[in-house]
């Protein structure tokens, strides 16, 4: 069984997938008059013009709960992983991915905030009412549900549970039964009490890995022009020409780089409408920036961080290793802390979409009951082998992006009229 839906998995995020993302992200970046340079002078022109109204989350909650949707463990352990099988190659794909990605989100968000109603959010609004596809729009909000409890649950408490048995022994059960407490906890109040917990957690642990990551490159500096070089010369194949090894180095950096830009930063999965959906500001143009300035931060700051420490700091290519040489052996428990925050926010803000195309399909609101059962499944991660969760999971992500890609392509117009 695990073998068969590894094959599909394999199949939905085969090189036809990662084209109609890129694709879709060359046609939005190009429609837009290339906007990812244009982020920074209309973010802050749009958030000043802007007023919203008192009901709904703010917009920082807002923001903070898309981004700790996207900033998982992945941010740590999947980049190491990149970089160990793609080489330093793969970063400078995975900046490609999220320059194209920011285009992607843009469209999302300004297609949801265009489209969306209190029942009806995200992608499973606009492909309803903008293209005209009831039956897609289930199949999405099916999938969506799917992802939110593997991806965005279970995997996530079981790769903070590993990492928390190794560094401080704890016992696995303890930490299922915690992860079911906090989880239910936080859940249940809703949007609102989702976004401030994002709120009070993700700014401040951003902040510490960045100083940390920082000051490990700083005392490292002296190898980082050679790390950059090397990035960009693995990339594009320049150092293996002589040797005939070009076309294979390059098409594994491609085809790592660009798969964890987009496991990274979610674009084009549909995730980030739903959760701008709750934002008190209506304004499609603030919500796609905002959700371009979310893509910048996750894979172009931190996951690039998390790189150029392990290439500068570790030989091994583990990060535990690099944080080792400024924290001693305090890194093991400051990765193990990290993860957890990344992970919890990940998890609340998964619950969300997840909550949302439950609405969608059922026409109830969210009950304890999907709480308690959200909250369960995910606490089950910490005892587990999810082997066939990790592979599902991979699978509901994949076909997620399937019919939101169809949408967005088929509302280019709309959203540049927007």
């Amino acid at each position: 069984m695990a073998e068969f839906l590894g094959k599909i998995s394999t199949f939905i995020w085969g090189s036809g997938l990662v084209f109609l993302l890129l694709l879709t992200g060359i046609i939005y970046t190009l429609k837009l008059g290339f906007i990812q340079f244009k982020l920074i002078p209309r973010l802050i022109h749009c958030t000043h013009k802007s007023r919203g109204n008192i009901n709904g989350s703010s917009q920082f909650r807002t923001v903070c709960m898309s981004l700790g949707t996207a900033m998982g463990t992945g941010n740590i352990t999947g980049v190491a992983a990149a970089v160990s099988i793609g080489g330093a190659g793969s970063i400078f794909w995975m900046w490609v991915s999220a320059f194209l990605g920011m285009a992607l989100v843009y469209a999302e968000n300004c297609l949801s905030v265009t489209y969306s109603s209190a029942e009806k959010r995200g992608p499973m609004a606009y492909i309803e009412k903008g293209i005209g596809s009831r039956c897609l729009a289930v199949f999405f909000a099916i999938m969506c549900i799917g992802a939110c409890f593997g991806m965005g649950g279970m995997v996530q408490v079981n790769s903070y549970a590993q990492h928390l048995e190794n560094c401080i022994s704890v016992n696995k059960y303890m930490i299922a039964a915690a992860s079911f407490i906090l989880i239910f906890l936080v859940t249940s109040g809703g949007a609102k009490r989702i976004g401030t917990t994002a709120q009070m957690l993700l700014p401040a642990a951003s902040l510490l890995y960045m100083a940390v990551s920082a000051a490990v490159l700083f005392r490292f500096r002296e190898r980082l022009p050679q790390v950059f070089t090397d990035i960009f010369s693995e990339a594009l194949g320049l150092r293996q020409t002589l040797g005939g090894a070009a076309g294979f180095t390059v098409s594994k950096a491609v085809s790592v780089g660009i798969r964890r830009g987009i496991f990274s930063n979610e674009a084009g999965l549909g995730s980030s409408p739903i959760l701008h959906s709750s934002a008190e500001n209506s304004s499609p143009q603030l919500q796609g920036l905002w959700s371009m300035f979310e893509v910048f931060f996750d894979t172009v700051i931190c996951c690039t961080l998390t790189a150029l420490v392990i290439l500068c700091a570790a030989p091994d290519l583990s990060i535990e290793t690099a944080f080792a040489s400024v924290l001693g052996n305090n890194s093991t428990v400051f990765l193990a802390l990290e993860m957890i925050v990344f992970a919890f926010c990940t998890i609340i803000g998964w619950f969300y979409c997840g909550s949302a195309a439950y609405r969608y399909i059922s026409g109830k609101n969210n009950s304890r009951g999907l709480c308690l059962a959200f909250a369960a499944a995910a606490s089950i991660g910490a005892v587990a082998e999810l082997r066939t969760v990790w592979t599902l999971s991979d699978i509901f992500n994949g076909l997620m992006a399937l019919p939101n890609l169809l949408g967005l392509l088929l509302l280019v117009k709309k959203v540049k009229s927007e």
